[in-house]
């Protein structure tokens, strides 16, 4: 991946004093979708997003995520609400608002018999900035397109394509960038070069929103995270809070001899028995256990001691922890 300077730079006029609170960049304020078959894609929606900060929105197909973002652009008029862009109401004041974002849609839609250079130097036309040949050069080299800028698109595979997307949506500087999906059928390596391309932008200031169904990518790169389910946000936490506060730990014991069942003096600890009495599970939330000075949980070193002290002998333990996805699953299964 090129290591080329990110190729926009914060606003320093949107800069916020020190020490004080800064304002959201965008703020989402009771915003509600109901199409005319009566289906409410939305529900009353509140939702801010800090300057600077990469926000994952994740959500289950049909969820609203999509919705949501075209909105926030001003490609889908809401029935209820009022969406804020750095300050700039979305419908009065549409093209100082649409001005500070840039979208990476789904689908891949560019004309095929164009060159790559043309195709993003045009998307800066559009938005009514003069021409700056310098910037369209950053942009390309910062996303390893340079040595294909003379290609024509109906050329490239379909994750240069997606590159081409990102460059278009960049080509104009804007403070904002939402991807709608932005890895969705790249392979694994390319997916983590442009998760490199995310992280550049933002230490250059851009704020990121990003849309995904890999979970990894969110639990990777996203600061906070929101969870939106039937057209509701069902939470928004920072990414390690919302680890520490819902994940699970599982300590697993493997026996040197098998148990019948668990010993009456071990009945206050929530275990359970499996593989016919050969391995002992322990699960227990890594929020609501105190922890020594060490790290060590407690609970943990009193369990064992207890287990010893109780004449079970072990040859191998291990922990696991819930990830991203098991969190988010169970949430969305909880409001089901």
């Amino acid at each position: 991946m090129s290591q080329q300077t990110p190729a926009i730079s914060p606003s320093s006029a949107s800069q916020t004093a020190q020490g004080t609170e800064p304002s959201p960049v965008i703020a989402v304020s009771a915003l509600a979708k109901r199409y005319d078959s009566g289906f409410e894609a939305l529900k009353r929606i509140d939702l801010d997003i800090r300057r600077g900060e990469i926000f994952a929105l994740l959500g289950p197909n049909g969820a609203g995520k999509t919705t949501l973002i075209s909105i926030i652009c001003g490609l889908v008029n809401a029935t209820a609400g009022k969406v804020l862009v750095d300050g700039h109401d979305n419908v009065t004041d549409y093209r100082a608002a649409r001005a500070k974002i840039g979208l990476v849609p789904q689908e891949l839609t560019s004309d095929a018999f164009e060159t790559v250079w043309n195709t993003v130097r045009f998307s800066r036309g559009l938005f009514g900035k003069r021409p700056d040949n310098s910037h369209i050069e950053r942009v390309l080299k910062s996303l390893s397109l340079w040595e294909k800028r003379s290609n024509k698109l109906i050329q490239l595979s379909g994750g240069m394509k997606r590159r081409v997307l990102i460059a278009k949506a960049l080509a104009h500087e804007p403070q904002i960038l939402f991807l709608d999906e932005p890895t969705a059928g790249v392979d694994v390596e390319l997916r983590r070069d442009m998760w490199e391309v995310v992280r550049e932008l933002r230490a250059s200031g851009v704020t990121i929103i990003l849309t995904t169904h890999y979970i990894e990518e969110a639990e990777e790169m996203a600061d906070r995270i929101g969870v939106i389910n039937r057209g509701e946000i069902v939470l928004v936490k920072e990414k390690r809070e919302l680890m520490r506060q819902l994940g699970r730990k599982q300590l697993t014991l493997h026996l040197q001899k098998p148990l019948a069942s668990v010993p009456p003096a071990l009945s206050h600890y929530p275990l359970t028995l499996a593989e016919d009495g050969s391995v002992l599970i322990y699960t227990y939330d890594a929020a609501s256990e105190p922890a020594t000075d060490s790290g060590e949980h407690v609970s943990i070193s009193k369990l064992l001691n207890d287990i010893e002290d109780a004449g079970i002998r072990f040859k191998d333990l291990h922990t696991e922890q819930s990830s991203l996805e098991d969190i988010f699953v169970n949430l969305v299964r909880e409001r089901q």
